[in-house]
């Protein structure tokens, strides 16, 4: 893997992307996570504005402080780069608090933490629309394309994708190149909108590498039935959570009327 010179593709790419659509620069938010560290330093690298917006809902203070030592540490090699806190705690509870009740709180759980991704949506794009910024994505390829591991309209509702093309582990090894906090590094991957400390491993029942591994299977057109114990087992994961999230990953259907009814 070319990492610096991977780097300046996508560096060169996010720049005149934004040159082309008339816009200042980019809003991203940044979560304390990996990727959304490296994607905003892609986005800090073009030169143009960058806006890193926090944005926490019952947070886990480990999740706060890593973005805000991202965010400072941005700032420090990049003058291009500045930040907003958004605290979206008293949002969220406050339309919590007039939502019905639903009788599992399993499914009441999981719909609300998709409202927590949709809740930072609305506000990267307030921020976007106001100063004439991109909205950059920090999804990656296994999350992407792969698990479908995201919100629809949550952290999927993005301008433009500028990591959506590396695999985790490639997420890692140019974040690990443009020198990001070793406290980011090291962090067990968190989607954080359940406001407590489960990882996304936790979450899938896989981890990112088993996913690769399993992506590069199913391209390859192996079934379930070519693997025995783990492999089988991961592979498994891999295939269901992409054929039940797959609504996420292609184009939103239309009803086509025939033209004989028109």
């Amino acid at each position: 893997m070319n990492r610096e010179k991977i780097i300046d593709y996508i560096v060169a790419w996010l720049k005149e992307y934004a040159q082309n659509a008339g816009m200042k620069g980019f809003v991203v938010g940044v979560s304390g996570g990996i990727d959304s560290a490296l994607t905003s330093t892609l986005c800090a690298r073009t030169g143009l504005e960058v806006l890193c917006l926090e944005m926490p809902i019952h947070q886990s203070e480990s999740q706060v402080t890593r973005a805000a030592n991202h965010i400072g540490w941005l700032k420090t090699h990049h003058p291009n780069v500045r930040s907003e806190w958004i605290n979206l705690t008293p949002v969220f509870d406050s339309l919590l608090g007039v939502l019905p009740d639903v009788d599992s709180e399993e499914e009441r759980f999981m719909s609300l933490a998709n409202t927590r991704a949709r809740l930072r949506m609305t506000s990267l794009y307030y921020f976007a629309a106001l100063e004439k910024y991109l909205v950059a994505g920090t999804g990656n390829k296994v999350e992407d394309f792969g698990v479908g591991f995201y919100t629809k309209y949550g952290d999927g509702g993005v301008d433009l994708s500028p990591i959506a093309d590396l695999l985790k582990t490639e997420v890692y090894e140019l974040a690990r190149h443009l020198g990001i906090r070793e406290e980011i590094l090291n962090a067990p991957p968190t989607d954080g909108l359940w406001g407590d400390n489960r990882t996304d491993e936790d979450q899938i029942g896989a981890s990112y590498p088993e996913l690769e591994w399993a992506m590069a299977m199913d391209e390859q057109g192996k079934k379930a039935g070519d693997f025995e114990g783990r492999e089988q087992e991961v592979f498994r994961i891999y295939k269901h959570l992409n054929t039940v999230n797959r609504h996420k990953m292609l184009p939103i259907p239309v009803c086509e009327i025939p033209d004989s009814l028109k």
